[in-house]
C-alpha cells in the first residue's frame, strides 16, 4: 500500500546578502505561517524586513499579524519568478534531493533539515559582496 506524507520547509533570503533562515514545519496554513514570520522577525530583531509573498492562500491569510519589524509584500498573481526564496527551492531539489528516495518521513525530514541548515550557515559565513550586489531599487 502506497501513502502520501507530506513535511513542509518555509525560507527566507535576503536578496542583498543572500542570507536564508529556514523552518520546517507539519502544515502549509496561517497559523505555520505566522510561526515563521515570528521567528524570522526574531532572528533579526534590529533590522526592518520586507517579507516577499506569492499568492498562496496561507501568505494572503487576513489572519496574518507580521512582526513590527516586519511589512509584507504580495506579489502580482503568477509571478513566482520574483520571488526571491523560488530559486532557493530549485537548488535545494537540484543539489541535495537528486535521485532521492527515503524509507520514511523521519528520514526525509532529517535529510531536508541537513540540507537547509547548511545552506543557512553557508548564508551566514558566505554573504554576497555588496559591490556584486546591485541595489534592488536600481541605484547605489
Amino acid at each position: 500500500m502506497v501513502t502520501q506524507e507530506y513535511t513542509y520547509a518555509y525560507a527566507a533570503a535576503c536578496v542583498m546578502t543572500g542570507e536564508l533562515d529556514a523552518l520546517i514545519l507539519p502544515h502549509v496554513n496561517s497559523e505555520c505561517m505566522q510561526l515563521f514570520l515570528d521567528e524570522v522577525a526574531a532572528r533579526h530583531p534590529q533590522e526592518r524586513i520586507v517579507m516577499v509573498q506569492d499568492g498562496a492562500g496561507w501568505h494572503r491569510s487576513g489572519a496574518l499579524l507580521p512582526p513590527a519589524n516586519m511589512r509584507l509584500l504580495p506579489l502580482p498573481p503568477y509571478a513566482p519568478e520574483l520571488n526571491p526564496v523560488e530559486h532557493l527551492w530549485d537548488d535545494l531539489r537540484e543539489k541535495s534531493f537528486h535521485n532521492c528516495v527515503f524509507q520514511s518521513l523521519d528520514a526525509l525530514e532529517d535529510h531536508l533539515c541537513a540540507a537547509l541548515q547548511q545552506m543557512e550557515l553557508y548564508s551566514r559565513w558566505n554573504p554576497i559582496p555588496p559591490e556584486s550586489n546591485p541595489s534592488p531599487l536600481g541605484h547605489g
